[in-house]
């Protein structure tokens, strides 16, 4: 699948961390956008489920946000928010797999069972006696 550059946007701003008092800092980390709504080289299906799998990253106007600053090098970060995209787009390309709901088997109905018997047996045996006054008259 290939998404169309035109429906990306690259914003770069100044990483966090270390850096020094350099006069030649550089605006290294990245900021994707990428309008998942209106995105023509999205099927429809595969909307819903990238909505959900982007969780904080969509705003509220349907943009997905991903920021990538783990590189020092503006080319690192581009290329590693893309390949995080990407990531995203194909797990939501694949469609779940819908549980159908089983019955248990006779057989482990049984062996369920066989397995507690010995364990009330056991509670059952600890408790008193009961004293049943009905019983001696």
């Amino acid at each position: 699948m290939r998404i169309d550059p035109k429906e990306l946007q690259f914003e770069f701003f100044r990483s966090s961390g270390p850096g020094g008092q350099d006069v030649y800092t550089v605006s290294t980390a990245v900021r994707l956008r990428f309008d998942v709504g209106r995105s023509p080289s999205l099927p429809d299906e595969v909307k819903p489920r990238l909505a959900r799998l982007a969780g904080k990253r969509l705003t509220e106007e349907g943009i997905l946000l991903i920021e990538a600053r783990r590189f020092r090098t503006q080319e690192q970060n581009r290329q590693d928010a893309l390949e995080r995209l990407t990531s995203l787009i194909d797990q939501a390309r694949k469609r779940p797999i819908h549980r159908r709901p089983t019955k248990p088997t006779q057989a482990s109905r049984e062996r369920r069972l066989k397995g507690k018997k010995p364990r009330a047996t056991a509670k059952h045996q600890r408790k008193t006696p009961s004293t049943d006054r009905s019983a001696d008259s």
